[in-house]
């Protein structure tokens, strides 16, 4: 399947809002993106330009999480597990399977990378850790 046609904006959009709605109920998640995120407006549409970036290809995504997570303080591996755990609860809710199937799998990649560049921020010298 062509990216392009592999969902529509307002299924992505949809997915970033319900997601995040979650994550902000989150007791384990919420209080971090509580203290980070200053306007969630603006977070939300951020967020639907990476997945639509990443989903569809539309390239409209300018940011650098990598830089963004890797100055967070007191991060775990608990967090990234409850994040995927979050993002797969919403991914189920999806009619469309195939967004479903690359969405799980680009949130797994995603996660890991960001887990291991968070490490190596930390402990340059030190072997990451798998989520």
């Amino acid at each position: 399947m062509n990216k392009a046609t592999l969902c529509t904006e307002q299924e992505i959009s949809s997915l970033v809002h319900t997601f995040y709605e979650r994550v902000t109920q989150d007791p384990l998640i919420g209080p971090i993106f509580a203290d980070h995120v200053a306007d969630w407006p603006s977070h939300l549409d951020k967020m639907v330009d990476f997945w639509s970036s990443t989903l569809r290809g539309t390239a409209r995504f300018r940011g650098a999480p990598m830089v963004t997570h890797s100055r967070l303080d007191g991060i775990t591996q608990e967090h990234f597990h409850r994040w995927l755990a979050l993002f797969q609860q919403t991914t189920q809710e999806l009619d469309n399977p195939a967004l479903r199937e690359r969405a799980n799998d680009l949130s797994v990649r995603i996660a890991q990378s960001l887990w291991y560049g968070y490490q190596m921020s930390r402990q340059p010298d030190a072997l990451p850790l798998t989520l």
